[in-house]
């Protein structure tokens, strides 16, 4: 019965990958509702410069894809640069993959009230490259020149699939993420709740944002811990990039899938 008590006790640890300034939200609401959040990003974000003559504009395109809010935020902050204050253009439609994304781009101060933001809605089964491809597939037609804004590396199965269907695709990048590294505090944390057996809940919303975490928990000694740890997933394609296994008798980590967004990663951290 002790141990069981003691058990009862460790405390619930949250740990938010998403980069810089995306988990603070998060992070309160779950410190409300009893969870020891950590906030640690799994990737950095760096803007890229872009070459003298500047990005590619939207009017030169049918429609912009931006593929993150990231994304979205980084590239209307190259095109300001170059060109000082902008206006979107009339007529050129915007694309994101996700409905809060496309809130974002309609606060945006170059943004129209009649600009058309196309996005899965808030009711789509996921919000992703696939899930635009549906919306897309909804308009008269395909449009004929499309720019895909995103980072140097991730999916590039929408871009792939426009030009497929015989679409002109500009593909931009501007921004790249590395791997973000971890201060010593952070790491002794984690190593603390190693040691006392605490498998904390992580939250994992990228392949490279899993990677990178991998990579930092074997560089700490600590891919062991890793394996018992259970998780919290924004698509189902993630799950083979963290730990598969149940071995040794140990039963396998918990894995709940949810959509990208505050609301559903906190249900699906409380439920867990």
């Amino acid at each position: 019965m002790a141990g069981a008590s003691a058990a009862a006790e460790l405390p619930r640890v949250a740990i938010l990958t998403r980069p810089e300034g995306r988990n603070e939200a998060l992070a309160g609401r779950l410190l409300g509702a009893g969870w020891t959040p950590c906030m640690l990003p799994a990737l950095e974000i760096q803007a890229l410069r872009v070459a003298a003559g500047g990005p590619p504009r939207p009017a030169d395109y049918d429609l912009v894809v931006f593929v993150s809010g990231n994304a979205a935020r980084l590239y209307l902050d190259q095109w300001a640069q170059s060109d000082g204050t902008v206006s979107w253009p009339t007529g050129v439609m915007a694309a994101t993959v996700g409905p809060a994304s496309a809130q974002a781009l309609r606060e945006s101060a170059c943004f129209g009230a009649n600009t058309t933001v196309l996005h899965p809605p808030e009711s789509a089964p996921s919000h992703d490259s696939e899930a635009l491809w549906e919306v897309l597939l909804g308009l008269p037609q395909l449009p004929g020149r499309v720019l895909l804004v995103r980072g140097t590396q991730g999916r590039d199965w929408l871009g792939d699939k426009l030009e497929a269907h015989g679409v002109a695709v500009t593909r931009h990048a501007a921004y790249l993420r590395r791997p973000a590294r971890w201060g010593a505090d952070q790491v002794a944390s984690l190593r603390r709740w190693a040691d006392a057996g605490i498998p904390a809940t992580w939250l994992i919303t990228s392949g490279e944002g899993a990677d990178a975490v991998r990579a930092g928990l074997q560089e700490a000694g600590l891919a062991a811990w890793w394996a018992q740890c259970n998780f919290v997933l924004t698509h189902p394609a993630l799950e083979r990039r963290i730990p598969q296994g149940c071995h040794q008798g140990r039963a396998r980590p918990m894995v709940k899938i949810c959509l990208p967004n505050d609301e559903s990663i906190f249900q699906a951290f409380v439920a867990a």
